[in-house]
């Protein structure tokens, strides 16, 4: 694989450290950016290829360092050789290096190489995991019967990638069309709502449990109303996920004036549906896990003003 990745990436992706055992194998590379699929599809190939051809081992031991070097061997920066090293090829036009591991009689009996994933670890410095022989046909295999799991939830089984990517399509269209309906059907509240504004302390003041099922909606219409009214302070509750949720808003005039704080005031709210929450002073949100305790936190919000 270091070899391949000289032939694809060029000479500077060297080795900066490994980790191997008969699970799966680690290794660092100098590299200034991600590979790309077709890259790492290269790398797999000419390792395969290798494999494939079945390369006996040549092993030189106490070899001249001088020598090992005339012959082109790689050669780690920072590593210290003595006079004496050990040079390790699978084919001299290939792959010949100074190591002192473990390896192989002949390539072959690597049987297949695959790469599980390749990362940055540090500033120019890339990370290759994979795996090889049963490990690596234990994987594909895993790979395709997935496959023919996500094949067998549509009529037509030969395009897996483009029915997802079909399905994934509707999905957009259909969440799209909820946040309409959801914006719709906020906006005529908003006009209800409007008309159940009461005045406590000279200030505007909303409340109420709403039957919206979103939480980006409720903050939506909570933010448009304190926008228009001015000087509000406004409570929502609704079951959003079957989970209930409390949101409060607080005009900033009101905050700085009367010392009002939202995060304040939804933490004591969030106790009547058994749960916390919290934010800023003019805005917070809580969850809870009784949803039969949004009315009690709604009509306590008044008293609590």
């Amino acid at each position: 694989m270091h070899a391949a990745l000289h032939q694809v990436l060029g000479s500077h992706a060297l080795q900066k450290g490994q980790d191997v055992d008969y699970q799966r194998l680690r290794f660092d590379f100098s590299h200034f950016s991600k590979m790309s699929e077709t890259e790492i599809a290269d790398i797999e190939k000419i390792v395969n290829q290798r494999i494939r051809e079945n390369i006996p081992l040549e092993e030189d031991r106490a070899m001249p360092i001088g020598e090992a070097r005339a012959a082109g061997a790689t050669m780690l920066f920072g590593e210290k050789y003595g006079e004496k090293v050990r040079m390790i090829t699978f084919d001299k036009d290939f792959s010949r290096e100074l190591c002192g591991g473990t390896h192989v009689p002949a390539t072959g009996e690597i049987g297949l190489f695959k790469i599980l994933s390749e990362t940055g670890v540090a500033a120019g410095i890339r990370r290759i995991e994979a795996v090889t022989a049963e490990k690596a046909e234990t994987f594909i295999n895993n790979e395709l019967s997935e496959l023919a799991t996500i094949r067998g939830l549509f009529k037509n089984a030969a395009h897996a990638a483009r029915n997802v990517e079909s399905l994934q399509e509707e999905n957009k269209k259909l969440k799209k069309s909820i946040e309409k309906l959801l914006a719709e059907q906020a906006k005529a509240l908003k006009s209800q709502l409007k008309e159940k504004v009461e005045q406590i302390n000279g200030s505007n003041f909303i409340a109420a449990n709403l039957p919206l099922n979103d939480s980006n909606a409720i903050k939506n219409l909570a933010y448009q109303l304190e926008s228009e009214l001015g000087d509000a302070i406004i409570v929502f509750g609704a079951k959003v996920g079957d989970k209930p949720q409390l949101m409060v808003t607080i005009s900033k005039s009101l905050v700085e004036s009367k010392s009002l704080h939202a995060g304040k005031m939804i933490r004591e709210l969030a106790k009547e549906i058994k749960g916390g929450g919290g934010g800023q002073a003019f805005f917070a949100t809580a969850g809870g896990k009784d949803p039969e305790g949004l009315d009690k936190a709604i009509a306590r919000a008044k008293s609590l003003l």
